[in-house]
């Protein structure tokens, strides 16, 4: 479970026109389930992600990871909590990097190299052996549908192909937790539907995902446990 206790964002905090962009939010947010965050733009959804995600540091607040998994942090054990918000960066980049999976809006692949290469990246930093990043690169691709794109270059991709190859990116660590910011933006109904499908299957799995998005095929999709509706960086609704 991941708890937030009124966190806080002001940005040019200090200065003549500071801007709060996260305001006092309490949110616990479940294991294995699907959470969205929903609001217009500028509601501070976008925001959040990236605390919760050890991307940025609140202005003020806490939030605590609770039952980490295994080989996080040397000096935690499988199953430990930690409150983030005070942690040194190297710690905070360990964190990101074993308990966090993203998928972003615009996909943020990188032109000139391969499927494979792209969705190898993350795992490079954690100094695991290449070809265990590699057969695990090419599982998760296959089992998007995607091993016949293997060594394709990405500007070759419909949107749909390239959503489902920064899936597998977002799971190539084995992440506990898949963060989406607005990830059915730039595709059709049908894509949408079937994005919220695979959603459902990493739920499934045991994941925890935690959805920003202003479509209703995703905050109004059955597969959604629980809606939050964020608007000027408040919590202005939630079951």
């Amino acid at each position: 479970m991941i708890e937030l206790v009124q966190v806080v964002k002001t940005f040019q905090a200090g200065l003549a026109t500071p801007f709060t962009a996260v305001d006092g939010v309490s949110l616990s947010i479940p294991e294995a389930q699907i959470t969205v965050l929903k609001g217009p733009s500028g509601s501070g959804k976008t925001t959040l992600l990236t605390l919760i995600g050890c991307m940025a540091r609140p202005t003020s607040g806490r939030i605590h990871l609770h039952r980490l998994p295994g080989n996080v942090l040397p000096q935690l054990q499988a199953g430990d909590s930690v409150e983030i918000t005070s942690l040194p960066e190297r710690f905070l980049t360990a964190i990101r990097r074993r308990t966090f999976g993203f998928i972003f809006q615009q996909f943020n692949l990188i032109r000139g190299i391969s499927v494979l290469e792209n969705v190898m990246l993350p795992a490079y930093p954690t100094g695991e052996d290449h070809r265990s990043v590699e057969a695990r690169a090419v599982q998760r691709l296959e089992s998007l549908g995607l091993g016949r794109h293997l060594r394709a270059s990405v500007e070759r991709l419909s949107g749909g192909e390239a959503q489902r190859v920064a899936i597998a990116r977002a799971l190539i660590n084995d992440p506990t937790v898949l963060i989406a910011d607005e990830p059915t933006a730039h595709l059709d109904s049908r894509l949408s539907e079937d994005f919220m499908a695979l959603m459902g299957q990493f739920k499934a799995a045991g994941k925890t995902l935690l959805i920003t998005s202003h479509d209703p095929i995703v905050h109004g999709s059955p597969l959604a446990d629980r809606v939050v509706e964020l608007r000027d960086g408040q919590i202005v609704a939630e079951p």
